[in-house]
């Protein structure tokens, strides 16, 4: 029995992401509705992912959502594995893929080596100010102790803001 096998997991089956055709995704640019179901289809594939392959919190940490770096990175991947592994790709795409990940490894060891998240603990990635610059206080280290609820409490605030974002946006137009 494979892990999508039981109805009552809490994994959704990645062939379920396959269905729609792949698409760049730039975050900045994300409506709320869109940002909502790129975090969830994100959220399952990177729990895939890290299951499938069994990697260790030195390349795909818990708290890989709170840092920008790490969705950046681990998006690129996702939309990647979608192109090459969509019926419309060519038979060898996986392969490439491979490559690319066997990369990508490497790159998410470096950024969550800079950010600083561990297992069981993380904080917000150190800025560095350069000169002229206004210092930001980012907060401390914090435990980790339920993955799930903060990834729903993070993509809750950002739904929330970029509905925000919009509403301000449709208030400043004329007419």
């Amino acid at each position: 029995m494979g892990i999508y096998d039981d109805p009552d997991d809490d994994y959704r089956g990645v062939t379920e992401l396959l269905e729609r055709p792949p698409e760049a995704i730039n975050w900045n640019l994300l409506h709320p509705e869109d940002a909502d179901r790129e975090w969830h289809d994100l959220d399952a594939w990177v729990t895939w992912l890290k299951v499938t392959f069994g990697l260790p919190p030195s390349i795909v940490p818990p708290y890989w959502h709170r840092h920008d770096e790490l969705v950046w990175e681990l998006s690129a991947l996702h939309t990647h594995w979608l192109s090459c592994y969509h019926e419309t790709a060519s038979p060898s795409a996986p392969i490439a893929w491979m490559r690319d990940f066997a990369d990508a490894r490497n790159r998410l060891r470096d950024w969550v080596a800079i950010c600083g998240t561990r297992l069981d603990r993380d904080r917000p990635t150190r800025q560095t100010v350069w000169p002229g610059e206004k210092g930001v206080e980012l907060g401390g280290e914090i435990s980790i102790a339920d993955r799930r609820h903060d990834f729903d409490q993070v993509v809750r605030a950002d739904v929330l803001r970029r509905k925000s974002a919009e509403a301000v946006a449709r208030r400043s137009l004329p007419g």
